[in-house]
């Protein structure tokens, strides 16, 4: 299935590492949805991310939280896609597990990797590896196929949706190039101007220049 995704994917980085600002790696997959192309989402927002493996208590939390969420994300269209080297059949066994123990639904397509092909063109996994125990990551992906940002995270320490979802709308913000966003950032709160670049306008800007914040406060 992923075999050949080094033969249609030019970015395919063969176990190095995926950087932001570059094309997310393509790839045909099947999931618990039916088969998927990535590319096929373009013009939406896409947050890839990786679980080490299903039927895990971490991943299971997880999963329950990103399904509860999931209308938070589609309004701000962007697509959620799970990816693990679990079989197909694994996946929905899972989600049939969660729906039965927790009345939970899981409306988001998981994608089979047991190739470990798509860790790889993500540079999820060394191309020696054999397994994706150490693997919890998310990727960003813009609506024309750009990685804009990344996180790790190890087996063991469960990540934040809350802070997923505030990252993909900090993405959003400033993907227009007119302001930066300070630490702790929520939307509604204030941003920065872009860093003044020529020394005669920070020089009439004063000593504020470095944190100068907007006016008005942007919603």
């Amino acid at each position: 299935m992923n075999d050949s995704l080094q033969d249609t994917c030019p970015l395919y980085h063969s176990g190095s590492s995926l950087r932001i600002g570059e094309l997310a790696p393509d790839f045909v997959a099947r999931t618990n949805h039916g088969q998927l192309t990535l590319s096929a989402l373009r013009g939406k927002w896409v947050m890839l991310f990786a679980h080490p493996a299903d039927f895990t208590p971490v991943c299971t939390s997880e999963f329950i939280t990103l399904a509860r969420m999931t209308p938070q994300f589609s309004a701000l269209n962007c697509v959620l896609l799970g990816v693990s080297v679990d079989s197909l059949p694994s996946h929905i066994a899972w989600v049939e597990s969660i729906r039965e123990r927790f009345g939970v639904e899981i409306p988001f397509p998981i994608i089979e990797d047991p190739s470990m092909a798509i860790a790889r063109a993500y540079g999820m996994l060394d191309s020696s590896s054999q397994n994706s125990v150490t693997v919890r990551a998310v990727y960003m992906i813009d609506p024309d196929g750009v990685v804009q940002a990344m996180t790790w995270y190890p087996y063991a320490v469960g990540r934040c949706v809350q802070e997923m979802l505030r990252l993909l709308q900090a993405l959003q913000r400033v993907a227009g190039g007119d302001a930066l966003t300070p630490e702790g950032w929520q939307p509604g709160d204030d941003v920065l101007q872009p860093q003044v670049q020529v020394q005669q306008d920070i020089t009439a800007i004063g000593p504020e220049w470095f944190m100068k914040m907007e006016g008005e406060r942007k919603k």
